[in-house]
């Protein structure tokens, strides 16, 4: 795997680099500014890159903004946002797509080396990994009419882990309820978020979306 990573902290730069390599894992390029981020995405064609939201030279929305314009111009890139606060800019701006090869993870989740890296595997797959904390918080911030109140809160636990980017398997085990159970309420999450059956896109992405975009 090969991993570009943009974060403007040296200390936080070099530890991601020296964790991932210990790992096995092919750091092409560690940078520091949008603009060095791009040109490392561009000159190494990398499978995922691990991205802070806040960089040089306003540190507010820069990293999601290089994001976007790598997935612009590599498509299918990976990416794996990194910060310590939950920005709605991730929501509003990188997923605008949708959510394949995307996630989300708050700074303090990398102290968890397990989690960091099964996040990082999951997102470099296709998948999507959203911080636990993340999603609470945008559940608590979806707006009165928003599709997403239509649901009960045992389909707003299955949504929630769904954009963890967890299986049917795995929320039947973190729920403690049978695969069959998690099928039903999938299929009622679908209902009630008005997601009718179609080759052309992926229900299970766009409910995920959906709640997500919920926070705008």
């Amino acid at each position: 795997m090969r991993i570009v990573i943009a974060e403007d902290d040296a200390l936080l730069r070099e530890g991601l680099s020296l964790l991932l390599r210990a790992e096995g894992l092919d750091v092409v390029a560690a940078t520091g500014t949008p603009g060095d981020f791009l040109a490392a995405v561009d000159a190494h064609r990398p499978d995922v890159a691990v991205v802070d939201v806040r960089m040089p030279p306003t540190h507010t929305d820069e990293g999601v903004v290089a994001a976007v314009e790598a997935r612009r111009r590599q498509a299918g890139l990976a990416v794996l946002v990194l910060s310590a606060y939950v920005e709605q800019a991730f929501a509003t701006d990188l997923l605008a797509d949708g959510v394949a090869g995307l996630g989300y993870l708050l700074k303090e989740r990398v102290g968890r080396v397990g989690d960091f890296l099964d996040a990082l595997h999951r997102v470099a797959a296709g998948g999507t990994a959203i911080d636990p904390e993340v999603v609470g918080q945008l559940f608590a911030r979806t707006r009165a009419g928003d599709p997403v109140e239509r649901l009960s809160p045992r389909e707003r636990d299955v949504l929630a882990l769904m954009a963890e980017g967890l299986g049917n398997t795995a929320i039947a085990e973190r729920l403690f309820v049978t695969e069959g159970a998690v099928h039903k309420h999938i299929r009622s999450i679908f209902a009630k978020l008005d997601l009718l059956p179609t080759d052309r896109v992926d229900r299970r992405v766009t409910a995920v979306l959906r709640y997500l975009e919920g926070a705008r």
